[in-house]
């Protein structure tokens, strides 16, 4: 077990979900592995992306592995255009290596995180749990609960196999 998914757990610990915390042999750094890993379709991955901030921060969108971040909602939502972090601003932001990004363990003060509706539709969801070969199996509401989330936004568009 690497240190990140072991912080992680002890985070989720708090909200008795750390024993749903998986470990895989495989990598599960993309939507499409992650799927692979979990054995689930592709959309039910939550996918954590990491924008800058007009402050210098970071803002995470969790989203359905089949959405994709709409500029123009993003814009209007959060008044900066959607700018990805570098890979170096994600760990320094996050704690988290690209592949492994996740709403849980963040560093104090310097994330918010916002669910989008995308996920929604499904009954439970799978997040990255600290490393690029990890997950947890959650409900909308536990993951909103236990990521501390700001909220849900409508930032995303479904791609056209998702719709």
């Amino acid at each position: 077990m690497t240190a990140e998914v072991e912080n992680v757990r002890q985070y989720l610990r708090a909200w008795g979900l750390d024993g749903r915390v998986r470990e895989f042999a495989v990598s599960s750094a993309t939507v499409e592995l992650a799927a692979q890993a979990a054995q689930v379709i592709p959309a039910r991955i939550a996918k954590t992306l990491s924008f800058l901030s007009g402050e210098g921060k970071c803002i995470l969108i969790v989203a359905a592995g089949d959405a994709r971040v709409d500029n123009k909602r993003f814009k209007e939502q959060f008044g900066v255009k959607a700018k990805m972090l570098s890979p170096d601003q994600v760990r320094q932001l996050t704690g988290h290596y690209i592949g492994g990004v996740c709403p849980f363990a963040l560093p104090a003060g310097q994330c918010e995180v916002w669910l989008d509706r995308s996920l929604q539709r499904f009954d439970t969801v799978f997040p990255a749990a600290g490393s690029d070969a990890s997950a947890v199996e959650l409900t909308c509401a536990e993951l909103e609960r236990c990521s501390q989330a700001n909220g849900w936004v409508d930032v995303c568009k479904l791609s056209e196999a998702g719709q």
